[in-house]
């Protein structure tokens, strides 16, 4: 599929609806995509994943679809709600393949959906462009699961960069060196934490309170109580979306006085700024990107005008550049699973964050890993690679 600019599409859509009927009546690509509607995870999918897909699907089928051996064919996307729960992702996917007969899979949202997904999505062929999935075990997997692919980086990659932060903060005399380091008990919070504790131990920080808590957990005071008792210089949480928004909520209440406020998934979402409004600034969170980018300016407008939200300012992107990848191969190869998984292996691909190939799996793209709330946007503070970052600036309180 050759990338086609994202404000043309916004025009294109008055003759969706024409489209759209005639799909009916077309063969179709049938496009299957499993991920939460509810369930704890239903906030950060339903930001991240979801809309990114409506959007992909809309511009697709209204330029007429994709190409495939000299033909147009439409999109007819087939969704399931997973819950947040890997027995139902399992069935989904099941069911999408052995039911539904759908032609490709959009892999799950979140790390641990991803692993429960990936025996099937192998056993029946399909490609696994697993954007969401951020784990060391990648080339574990990539040998164990040949169609998996990740774009998103690796927990060190995240973990490490965290610490550099704290460790430039520290260094410059702007905080000591006392961390309260607290995860999700999940395979994404586990594996942060796992790999965060020895990089802060020999970055020479002391870890002054540590814990962990369910998927789900609805009070997090106690966790929160905890740290503030500790008397930190910095709080950590390796964390998904409701309990990133209810630790922060948690530490407003009891004023957790920090230099350093960080939380994983959904800080970069749009509505953690709105929710927080000035207690918001000097928060550091996983991701980011450069909102003055044209590229990421023209997405974020397409994605608003399309689905009628904002896009998040760290996954939204790489979630969308991998249905980019997903199309522009199926273009290349046709329908045929297996040749499309050797497509993703050779090929390089053009998507709005730039060129992208895989080496062993694993995207070649450079990747955001840290970012804060500066006046009122989620900017990058930290990349491998990327171009835009800026200064990071102490947290002043929550007014």
């Amino acid at each position: 599929m050759n990338r086609r600019p994202f404000l043309k599409l916004v025009s294109a859509l008055t003759i969706a609806g024409a489209l759209a009927a005639n799909a009916a009546s077309a063969e179709t690509i049938r496009i299957g995509a499993v991920a939460p509607k509810t369930g704890p995870l239903a906030g950060g999918a339903t930001v991240t994943q979801w809309p990114s897909i409506y959007l992909w699907v809309e511009q697709v089928n209204a330029a007429g679809g994709l190409t495939v051996d000299g033909e147009q064919m439409m999109i007819e996307l087939i969704e399931y709600d997973d819950q947040t729960n890997p027995g139902e992702t399992i069935k989904a996917v099941q069911r999408l393949a052995t039911q539904d007969d759908a032609h490709f899979i959009i892999a799950p949202y979140g790390t641990g959906l991803n692993l429960a997904a990936a025996p099937l999505f192998d056993r029946y062929g399909y490609p696994q462009i697993a954007v969401s999935a951020i784990t060391d075990q990648q080339a574990e997997l990539a040998a164990k699961f040949p169609n998996m692919f990740f774009t998103l980086g690796t927990t060190t990659a995240l973990a490490a960069d965290v610490v550099k932060v704290l460790t430039d903060m520290r260094d410059a005399g702007q905080m000591g060196d006392k961390v309260a380091m607290v995860n999700v008990a999940d395979a994404f919070g586990i594996e942060l934490a796992t790999a965060a504790k020895p990089l802060f131990e020999e970055a020479g920080f002391d870890i002054v309170y540590e814990t962990s808590y369910p998927l789900g957990t609805q009070d997090l005071s106690p966790v929160i109580k905890g740290a503030a008792a500790a008397e930190p210089d910095a709080f950590v949480a390796w964390s998904y979306p409701p309990d990133t928004f209810g630790l922060t909520e948690q530490a407003m209440i009891e004023n957790l006085d920090v230099k350093a406020f960080y939380t994983a998934v959904a800080t970069p979402f749009p509505g953690y700024g709105a929710r927080f409004g000035s207690a918001a600034e000097g928060v550091l969170g996983a991701g980011g990107v450069n909102p003055d980018s044209p590229a990421f300016m023209e997405y974020a407008a397409a994605h608003e005008a399309v689905t009628g939200a904002k896009p998040d300012y760290w996954a939204s992107a790489t979630t969308y550049a991998s249905l980019e990848i997903l199309g522009q191969s199926i273009e290349a190869v046709g329908l045929d699973r297996e040749a499309v998984t050797a497509h993703l292996r050779e090929a390089t691909f053009d998507t709005i964050l730039g060129p992208i190939s895989f080496d062993e799996n694993n995207s070649n793209a450079d990747f955001w890993t840290v970012g804060q709330w500066q006046g009122g946007v989620f900017r990058g503070v930290a990349s491998r690679g990327r171009d835009g970052t800026v200064p990071v600036i102490l947290k002043d309180g929550w007014e």
